[in-house]
This record gives structure tokens, sequence and C-alpha cells, in this order.
């Protein structure tokens, strides 16, 4: 196996990864003589084209060794749509050796249709992201470690940003007058932020255990300043807010958390996975709220009525699971495509 890439950062991250395990280089420039000679070494069996990675260097190549070409998790973004469909003429023919396309959503499909793409060659399959699955985690032991009596309703906390751990500390007391019992984990996004984030919690007159020192957590707050931690975390908490979105970041993923069988609570900068949100808001598996006011009503409302909050879990472990055959379905059109002998690589 071959893995190609285009940053320094992104091969030293390779090579962090996956050491010795596949070879590793920098994809060259997309012309027409680079890319032959690419191919000519690597001789793949196949090559899948993810969302919008349109090499037309590579596609030549490939259509002239007659090597199948699939698109994978095909999206093509409202910002990039205009530039294609004026360009339609170039990439009708560009795009032509791919065999199919499997696109994300309806709306992909059409606009690949509008680039010139023949219809019979898209299939809508849905987004890879939802191919998510639940960290491996013995749950109650987990419980018992955050919690001895484990009987405290648990509020996480996901990602924050600059400014989102002041907001929520702020919207703490509400919560806390409504749940006295309530105990609350705080996940920086990074690292670097975990000790500013543990003296803010301390300036607002909190009690404070941190995840690294190991303390017996009997506080009302935790600090999570490791890393690798938060999949974990989703499948024992009581009521999720994925921050990133309090402040015009642009939110995180929430499927993390669905497929731990967890409704989540945002603020209303979602931007950078809308999509995903608002399939997950109409099927009632996510509360986007439109300010701080209207996340902290949110949050009270969920506190003081358990059975709405397990209403809200439940939907997302049937949202999640509705989407889960999208893998499925991608590794059966793939496979149709894959020669019947193992000596090609893909």
């Amino acid at each position: 196996m071959h893995l190609t890439v285009v940053t320094a950062t992104g091969f030293a991250h390779a090579k962090r990864l996956l050491g010795s395990d596949i070879s590793i280089s920098y994809l060259p420039w997309d012309i027409p003589g680079t890319m032959a000679r690419l191919v000519n070494k690597l001789r793949p069996a196949l090559l899948l084209l993810a969302e919008t990675e349109f090499w037309p260097g590579m596609l030549l190549a490939c259509n002239k060794r007659n090597i199948p070409v699939i698109g994978i998790n095909t999206r093509i973004s409202d910002r990039s749509f205009p530039r294609y469909q004026a360009t339609r003429f170039f990439w009708s023919r560009c795009l032509k050796p791919v065999a199919m396309f499997l696109a994300q959503s309806a709306i992909d499909a059409e606009r690949l249709v509008g680039m010139g793409v023949s219809a019979d060659r898209v299939r809508v399959v849905g987004n890879l992201k939802y191919a998510v699955s639940a960290p491996t985690v013995d749950a109650g032991a987990l419980r018992l470690k955050i919690d001895s009596s484990c009987n405290r309703p648990i509020l996480l906390i996901a990602s924050t940003h600059e400014g989102e751990d002041r907001a929520i500390l702020n919207m703490w007391p509400v919560w806390h007058a409504v749940c006295p019992d309530l105990l609350t984990i705080i996940v920086p996004r990074h690292p670097e932020r975990f000790d500013q984030v543990a003296n803010l919690i301390r300036e607002h007159g909190h009690g404070l255990s941190r995840w690294s020192q190991h303390e017996q957590h009997d506080s009302d707050f935790i600090l999570v300043d490791a890393m690798g931690i938060l999949g974990e975390l989703y499948s024992v908490a009581d009521a999720v807010i994925i921050a990133g979105s309090l402040k015009n970041i642009g939110g995180h993923n929430p499927l993390e958390a669905a497929v731990c069988g967890r409704g989540v609570v945002t603020g209303p900068f979602v931007q950078n996975f809308r999509e995903i949100m608002d399939h997950m808001q109409q099927d009632n598996a996510a509360i986007i709220a439109a300010d701080n006011q209207e996340l902290e009503l949110a949050i009270s409302r969920l506190l003081q009525h358990p059975d709405e909050l397990k209403q809200l879990h439940a939907h997302a472990a049937l949202f999640i699971q509705n989407k889960a055959a999208v893998l499925e379905s991608t590794l059966e059109f793939i496979s149709a495509y894959l020669p019947d002998s193992n000596t090609s690589d893909v």
C-alpha cells in the first residue's frame, strides 16, 4: 500500500502514525508527465477520488493504463459549483474516465450532472462521515471513576475554545440551581489551554479535579487535561454540549456523540457541520441554540425533564443507525471494480 501527501506536516504525521507499515511519498504536480510516471510505478488496480479530489493529470494517466476510477463521498460545495458549471465543457471531458461517482447527497448528484457527468454514472450513497464506530470502553468502570456514587448527572462540555469556557461558567449557576448534584466535565480543544481553563474555573469559585492527576473526582468540575479521552466520555454523559459553536469557530463533529447514543446541544455556529447538524435537528437528535441564553434554557429544561433528555438520546441513536449503511453501500460499489486476483495494490 502507498500513501501520498501534499504537505510536510502531512508527511511527518503519516510517518509518525504509520511508520514503515506502508510506503509514503509526496504527490507530484498534477501534470501529465509526472502523474504518468507515478501511475506507472505504482500500477494501482483502482483509483478512489475522495470528495472533490479531481486531478486531471492523474485521471488522464489512469485512463491511458485502463485503471478504473471511482469518486467516493463526492461533494460539490455551494462555493465551487458555479466555477465547475462555468467550465462544464472542461470537466465533462476531464471526468469522463470516472466510472462511477458515489455522491453524498441528491444535491451533489444534481451538481455532478450539471458539470456534464452523465446521470447513469452517479449514485447517491450518503456521507462517509456517518461511518463511525463507538469506542470500546467499559462504561461502568469509567462512570465509577468519574463519580464514585454513580448517581450524579453528568454534563459534558466537548472541545471548548477561547471565550467559551467563561460563557459556560456564567451559565452554570442556573443549571446547578435546577440540578444541585450536577457534575460538569470540561474538555478544552487545545492542550495549551488546559492551565488557563483550570485557573478560570477556580476564579469562578469552583472546586476542580484534573483528569491527569488521577484525583478523586468529588468536585463540581472535572477538567480533562489529556488527549484521546473525549470519545469515551460520550458513553457516560447524561447531557452533551458540543462547543466550538458558542463562538464563530464552526462547531465540531456531533457524530462522535451520536454513535454513543447521545443527542447534542450546540450554539448557533455549526457551519463546519451544517448539513449533519441540520439533519440531526430535523430528526430531533440535536438542539441548535440561537444564542447563549437559548442554550442555557435548553440545558436547564433537559436537566429538569430527564424523559425529554432520554428522547433526545434515543433519536440520536436511531439517527446514526439509519445512516450506518453508507460504508457498506460504498464498499459494495467499489468491490465490483476490484480485480479477482490480489496481485495489484489499490
